[in-house]
């Protein structure tokens, strides 16, 4: 088989291929640089898939080898391509994935290939690394107890936002992000392309999902406390949370500036929040019971007769972008959301778009423990006792922090959660139809 045929048997089977559900027409190898000579090798492959018409990027660093050891089996991609060996996902190979370090380190450049470390860095060479976490759009290499390198595999043209925006931060002396240390630079569709971000690896920090959601198994393990009395108690964590994102929304306003969406923007905005709901309703009928309540929160939105302060800022913000450590909250992930266009997530928007964003996600750690439980009834007026004291203290937090009070914007955030609500409605129906239920539930408490 050729490789460009391998690669199409393969690539179905990767959590970070976004093609699932939908054949593969063809698969081009645009870029094909070596890394690494002899036994094994290492290659830097970007490649465009055309499936439908459409065509997306993905990156792979494409390992080759004449046997395949018994530990990188679950990386393989097959035999016999261009009578090579075997080719396999080289990421998960210690003994090649050196090169990214290596040229990091030295500023390389191979082929069209650009390695670059920040200005004042000093990365050092020679670690070993390993695949960590699950991630759905990308691989992170954990380069000894040092570094961590995000590998992004769907390719945008362009500069990606988690290397903008982090750089941005680290020279306003941000205390809240990983430091970054270095990133891989090559080129896609004509246009200068983030390929990978080096940053500090965080070897103690635990993310916000699962202290939050440890709080609320506390929370329902006792049927006589509320949430404030739990032992488990969250929220001086949630307002020590908003503080630190008010702190990173004020440093990216002082590095990167801020302007104004004129009134007819705004109202654009609400138009197509419209046109969201339309959709989500269409294919999730259930919604239609709670579409009055929304879309009186966009028409109040549509009638503001106050243009939005904004600026660049996270863009996914949820509590699993969050990670505690000893001394801190720290901001990952400053990409946005992979889904949407680059241009897009690269578009300045009000900060009230993340605070939306950690709301709601308060809401899915209160009630996903109760999906499939026999007591979800029951236990829903103590979800919302845990969703409301988080929020009330985020939202405190931030305001304490320097930044707006969330709850003296109201009907812009109303709008933005009740939006970021019917995309949740369209994913769980689409990928976790068995939480559909905590998207809709929690709507309640938005009326």
């Amino acid at each position: 088989m050729t490789l460009q045929e391998l690669l199409a048997d393969w690539l179905p089977d990767q959590r970070w291929f976004a093609g699932k559900g939908r054949a593969i027409d063809d698969v081009t190898v645009e870029s094909d640089i070596e890394l690494r000579s002899g036994e094994p090798a290492l290659r830097h492959l970007i490649i465009a898939v055309r499936q439908g018409g459409s065509a997306e990027r993905y990156q792979v660093l494409l390992g080759v080898r004449s046997g395949l050891p018994d530990r990188l089996k679950h990386a393989e991609i097959g035999w016999g391509a261009g009578g090579q060996g075997c080719a396999y996902d080289g990421a998960h190979d210690p003994e090649v994935t050196g090169a990214i370090l290596d040229g990091m380190a030295g500023d390389a450049v191979i082929g069209d290939l650009a390695f670059h470390h920040v200005p004042g860095a000093v990365i050092t060479s020679g670690l070993h690394s390993m695949v960590i976490g699950a991630e759905q759009s990308n691989t992170s290499l954990v380069y000894g107890e040092a570094y961590v390198c995000k590998l992004f595999r769907r390719l945008a043209p362009g500069p990606n936002p988690d290397l903008e925006l982090n750089v941005a931060l680290a020279r306003e002396g941000s205390g809240h992000i990983a430091t970054p240390y270095g990133w891989l630079q090559g080129t896609v569709a004509g246009e200068p392309t983030t390929l990978a971000v080096l940053s500090r690896y965080l070897r103690t920090a635990t993310d916000g999902w699962t202290l939050a959601a440890t709080s609320v198994r506390d929370l329902y393990a006792d049927e006589q406390v509320r949430a404030a009395d739990a032992g488990g108690d969250f929220a001086g964590e949630a307002g020590r949370l908003g503080r630190a994102t008010a702190e990173i929304h004020r440093d990216l306003a002082n590095a990167l500036g801020t302007s104004e969406l004129p009134v007819d923007e705004v109202r654009a905005l609400a138009d197509g929040m419209r046109e969201r709901l339309k959709t989500a309703v269409a294919e999730v009928p259930e919604l239609g019971l709670s579409a009055p309540m929304i879309e009186e929160a966009y028409d109040a939105l549509a009638h503001a007769d106050t243009p939005l302060t904004v600026q660049r800022v996270h863009g996914d913000y949820h509590l699993g972008q969050v990670v505690r450590t000893d001394q801190r909250w720290v901001v990952l992930d400053f990409e946005g959301e992979p889904a949407r266009p680059l241009a897009e997530r690269r578009t300045p928007t009000t900060p009230l778009r993340d605070i939306a964003g950690m709301l709601r996600s308060f809401e899915y750690a209160a009630r996903y423990q109760l999906v499939g439980s026999p007591d979800e009834a029951g236990l829903e007026p103590r979800a919302r006792d845990w969703a409301k004291r988080n929020r009330d203290a985020f939202c405190a937090g931030y305001a304490y922090g320097g930044g707006l009070n969330p709850y003296d914007h109201a009907v812009v955030l109303r709008a933005l959660e009740f939006d970021k609500a019917v995309y949740e409605v369209m994913y769980e129906a689409r990928n976790r139809p068995t939480w559909l239920r905590i998207p809709l539930n929690s709507l309640a408490r938005l009326d």
